[in-house]
């Protein structure tokens, strides 16, 4: 049975993991027959956003916390994680990505990552391992794997791809069912909620990004 991380960053497309496409993530690996292994940093949140309205609260939420809810408790703080540990990785999008395990958001090409996801993610990349990416979070293979030219896709959002460019990723345009693989890192990324607009859209790009981590692991 392969294994697969899965790694969140909260819970809510506004400031965590878009559940969506982490669900639909964890479905298809299950279909599969893989072992989901979800994880996620135990760190505080950026911001907490009322999903309802779009504005910030003001309160204080744990990542690892949080997560937790779309994992029904089953995850793991991923600094007890190591590349050995599995055969693939998959980052679901959400703007969790890139304001918890990156901040992008904020801070663009000059983004810092997470270390710890920064470390697992060069593991994976060190051992030979597969990652997948959807929606936003290939900017964080971007920025952590710059050195070894990543290709990713976000869609064709001009200002995100731009910023993926300058970080020394490539950027390749990516209709919603389709995926991007750069076999040379082996990287697999698909835009899903970059471009929507329905979730069966989105589904379908995702199922192939799962199809195609497991084929490479």
């Amino acid at each position: 049975m392969k294994k697969i991380g899965v790694l969140l960053s909260g819970c809510g497309v506004y400031d965590g993991s878009e559940i969506h496409e982490a669900v639909i993530t964890l479905l298809a690996l299950d279909r599969h027959g893989a072992k989901s292994i979800c994880m996620a940093p135990d760190i505080v949140q950026y911001h907490v956003v009322n999903h309802l309205t779009g504005e910030a609260t003001g309160e204080k939420r744990n990542v690892l916390v949080e997560s937790a809810r779309i994992a029904r408790g089953d995850i793991k703080d991923i600094k007890k994680m190591t590349a050995r540990d599995m055969d693939g990785l998959i980052l679901p999008g959400g703007v969790g990505a890139v304001k918890n395990l990156s901040n992008f958001a904020i801070k663009g090409k000059d983004a810092d990552v997470d270390s710890e996801v920064s470390r697992l993610i060069k593991e994976m990349a060190a051992a030979g391992k597969p990652v997948g990416a959807i929606c936003i979070s290939p900017v964080v293979l971007a920025n952590i794997l710059a050195d070894k030219k990543p290709e990713v896709t976000i869609g064709d959002d001009f200002g995100t791809a731009e910023a993926i460019e300058a970080m020394g990723g490539v950027h390749v345009s990516c209709p919603v069912d389709r995926i991007h693989v750069d076999h040379a890192n082996k990287l697999v990324t698909t835009p899903a909620y970059m471009l929507g607009p329905a979730i069966k859209d989105v589904a379908r790009g995702i199922e192939k990004l799962v199809d195609e981590v497991l084929k490479m692991a």
